[in-house]
């Protein structure tokens, strides 16, 4: 398990995104200093299963790392604060879930949820994207409409689909791949690494012996050295990418 932050409302909480025709919920977590100024955003996107125990830990985690982080439920629509599990019953809802969401339509949900992570910052305020699994491709989508300032696609499903966008993405962006995915083979990988090749911001990485779902602890593809690995690479990346003094 990761670290947790203290069991504090003022540091981590649910808070209503939008506005009364358009609002969600989003779970937030603070750094435990809370905002300064200067302190980085991170839009944090789930899995197929909800803002659940994990993606709030791995909210908890970046917080800890320093990060304003919001986490927006995307499933609102359907069912609103849903938390699944990862095989049986909840995994079969979870792809229902999946296969009636629009992609094109959460992304107003991220879009309002940077927004929000913006207002909270401060003018200054910098943001990035971090997504899993079908979070992944959100992220990759926030970037290439330019909702955000840097973006991290954890095994985004369908990116490889989605290429006619990698051109709109000028921002720095991170993604992070399994070798024995099925769901996304080498030869979608290196699909996204020939269309992202103009970017000189984007990279690339893929771990070996590694599943789809590699970062998360509550599934039987854990991989603690691939996970550990991704994530001091990620902070790296976003420690460069957000920096106000570049």
């Amino acid at each position: 398990m990761a670290a947790t932050l203290p069991a504090n409302d003022t540091l981590r909480r649910w808070i209503r995104v939008g506005t009364d025709s358009h609002a969600f919920d989003a779970y937030l977590s603070l750094p435990p200093g809370g905002m300064r100024p200067g302190t980085p955003g991170i839009v944090l996107i789930q899995e197929i299963f909800g803002v659940n125990e994990h993606i709030r830990a791995v909210a908890d985690q970046y917080a800890l790392d320093g990060y304003a982080v919001m986490a927006p439920d995307i499933f609102w629509r359907e069912a609103a604060r849903i938390e699944l599990g990862y095989t049986g019953a909840d995994k079969e809802r979870a792809m229902a879930l999946y296969k009636t969401t629009d992609p094109d339509v959460v992304l107003d949900d991220i879009a309002l949820t940077a927004q929000a992570l913006r207002a909270q910052l401060g003018p200054d305020g910098r943001i990035a994207a971090v997504g899993y699994c079908f979070g992944g491709l959100l992220a990759y989508l926030s970037a290439a409409r330019g909702l955000v300032d840097a973006a991290v696609p954890y095994y985004g499903g369908g990116i490889q689909r989605r290429l006619e966008q990698a051109g709109a993405v000028r921002v720095p962006i991170q993604f992070h791949y399994g070798e024995r995915d099925a769901n996304i083979p080498p030869e979608a990988v290196e699909q996204v690494r020939a269309a992202m090749a103009g970017n000189p911001r984007a990279d690339i990485h893929v771990y070996p012996g590694a599943d789809h779902g590699f970062n998360c602890w509550a599934r039987a593809s854990y991989d603690q050295p691939s996970a550990v690995l991704a994530h001091g690479r990620t902070l790296t990346f976003l420690a460069q990418a957000l920096s106000q003094r570049a």
